[in-house]
């Protein structure tokens, strides 16, 4: 029987839910215990089943979201070419998990957006403001909204992206996917009739089409994001400021911790650039 491809566009442990060229959504399996099928991924499958099918082969990534510690690696998301990190007003956001994000998708050469959300929370809109302060400086696009209110303000953003939604929990992230895209928990709800895996699908990424050239991929909350899978150069080119000063340190492995002569430990100094990004970047690349 002859493989057909497809899109997964949703996944819970190792059954996933691809849609079809056609429009059919068609429940799957993986050959063997251990998996690396990532939501946006393109697949061949065979079915086995009018039903169900089983995946034969992942069809080589443009581009691949993830996260790893010292122990595994996390996919998050396979073929997007736009990265949105949301943060909030409040609860308060974790700016050390906001610049691992930008690294992960620098690395892999992906546009990158931060949305603050809940911007009209007045004294503490303002403290978020400050704290991207540094992130506007070097470039990277902000877009203030509230999603409770107005998430139109994101959807140009979106044209002609398959974009991943990424955030802390508490950021308001389903709050502003279910605002730009109200048949959100409707699909869910189709998802997890598919899957027969009930509520543990919203702890698993879900692509959405939200016209036949845009899509967004919902994944959960993280906490963390480990990048323990890039080498220390990876990580540093991640930190954009810093190219101006690369190769200008007096010793050429500087760490940029405690050797004299760091011309990032200088120009952090003399106010070129952040106190906080170099100390952020000091803890990812030593922990």
């Amino acid at each position: 029987m002859s493989t057909i491809q497809g899109q997964v566009i949703a996944a819970f442990s190792r059954q996933y839910l691809v849609e079809l060229p056609g429009g059919e959504l068609l429940p799957c399996l993986t050959r063997g215990k251990k998996s690396a099928v990532a939501c946006g991924d393109f697949v061949e499958l065979r079915r086995t089943a009018d039903n169900q099918a089983v995946i034969e082969k992942i069809v080589p990534r443009k581009t691949l979201l993830h996260r790893s510690d010292a122990f595994r690696e996390k996919l998050i998301a396979a073929n997007v070419s736009q990265v949105v990190v949301v943060v909030a007003a409040e609860p308060s956001f974790d700016d050390v998990l906001l610049a691992r994000c930008l690294v992960a998708a620098h690395h892999q050469r992906l546009e990158a957006l931060i949305v603050l959300n809940k911007c009209d929370l007045g004294a503490q809109a303002d403290a978020a403001r400050a704290q991207l302060a540094p992130y506007r400086s070097i470039g990277y696009r902000v877009l203030e909204l509230s999603a409770k209110t107005d998430a139109a303000p994101l959807l140009p953003f979106l044209q002609g992206h398959t974009s991943v939604l990424v955030g802390q929990s508490g950021m308001g992230k389903s709050t502003l996917l279910n605002a730009l895209l109200p048949d959100a928990r409707a699909a869910t709800r189709e998802i997890s009739a598919a899957l027969d895996s009930g509520k543990h699908t919203t702890t698993h990424a879900r692509l959405h089409h939200l016209n036949a050239d845009s899509h967004l991929i919902d994944c959960p909350g993280v906490q963390a994001f480990g990048l323990h899978h890039l080498a220390f150069g990876e990580i540093e080119d991640g930190f954009v400021e810093f190219a101006a000063y690369r190769g200008q340190c007096r010793f050429r492995n500087c760490r940029h911790a405690l050797e004299p002569g760091c011309a990032l430990r200088e120009a952090a100094d003399a106010g070129k650039i952040s106190v906080r990004r170099l100390k952020i970047f000091q803890d990812i690349s030593f922990c």
